[in-house]
């Protein structure tokens, strides 16, 4: 995990897509005149997450195209176009954010605070995100794997990714510690609400496979939410695989706690450790270890290691039904 893979996937042209036509740099809204869900698509969260940048631009071209919305409305934004304007294939990672993550700081405090690029951005999103019954935000992963079905804790948003049928595996998951995401703020997180939301990381970064889920993702919310009819939208769009079976239940999410947090070995994303008390990790000298046998490591990476960043989720795995 130490030498990112190669970066295979070329760069989206955006130039066409960054004015909006809300006022907002990047934020497009259609309106189908005819009642039916309010459906929000976000991209780019991350600078360095392009399959996203993909799909939205190419599901933008195909609405200019002439596709008509048959009910409820769509918002489509392209999040953090300053990360993204420095991106460089040779440090990927490193145009993930601007000042600080944009998928942290989703409360608040710190929309209301406009101390940095990214909360200042978020605060412009907002008003064109909050109202959304539905939501799928498209991200991609620091390391290479399966797709994953970011559901949080929320039964309603499992459901969500089963009604998808997007293939990989859901992960039943609490957020991070460092702040709150997109997918959980406001009406996304509220138990007692109806809006759904789903984070689907669509493989790794430089893959283009990543691009290749993102598409069949906007297909299926499409489609399932009865905003667009199937044959109005590129067949290839839609992958021809089961959907998930198995969810991710997490537990607990391993914190670096320091810069000299080191994995015991390279591992593989969705590995599973056959035996309680597996050391996994060390940080300051203490032994990192899995907590009960069967264990999955969830997205286990040092990308963007820093103290208080998430570096592995444990998960214990269950059959969907």
């Amino acid at each position: 995990m130490n030498t990112p893979p190669e970066f295979a996937l070329a760069l989206p042209d955006l130039a066409r897509w960054r004015a909006g036509n809300t006022g907002v740099d990047g934020v497009w809204r259609f309106e189908s005149g005819q009642a039916g869900p309010r459906v929000a698509i976000t991209a780019l969260i991350h600078g360095n997450e392009v399959c996203g940048a993909w799909a939205a631009s190419e599901l933008l071209a195909w609405l200019h195209d002439g596709v008509s919305l048959l009910r409820g409305e769509l918002t489509v934004a392209l999040c953090n176009l300053q990360a993204f304007d420095r991106f460089d294939p040779q440090q990927a990672d490193a145009s993930r954010f601007v000042e600080e993550d944009l998928n942290r700081q989703w409360s608040v405090e710190r929309l209301a605070s406009g101390s940095t690029v990214e909360r200042r951005r978020a605060a412009e999103l907002l008003p064109w995100l909050q109202d959304a019954d539905a939501l799928v935000d498209l991200h991609s992963m620091h390391e290479q794997g399966s797709a994953l079905l970011m559901a949080g804790p929320l039964a309603r948003n499992t459901e969500f990714a089963r009604e998808l049928g997007i293939g990989g595996h859901v992960v039943v998951d609490a957020g991070h510690a460092d702040g709150t995401r997109l997918r959980d703020f406001g009406r996304f997180g509220d138990p007692e609400g109806s809006a759904r939301s789903l984070l689907i990381e669509c493989g790794y970064h430089g893959d283009p496979a990543s691009r290749r889920v993102a598409h069949d993702a906007v297909y299926r919310l499409l489609t399932s939410t009865g905003l667009v009819s199937p044959s109005s939208l590129p067949a290839g769009w839609r992958l021809d695989q089961a959907r998930a079976k198995w969810a991710l239940v997490v537990t607990d999410a391993v914190v670096a706690q320091s810069m000299s947090f080191r994995f015991a070995r390279c591992f593989e994303d969705l590995e599973c450790l056959p035996t309680r008390g597996t050391v996994i990790a060390h940080d300051q000298g203490e032994a990192i270890v899995t907590p009960y046998d069967s264990c999955v490591l969830v997205m286990p990476s040092l990308r963007q290691l820093r103290p208080g960043v998430t570096v592995v989720r444990f998960a214990r795995r269950k059959e969907l039904r």
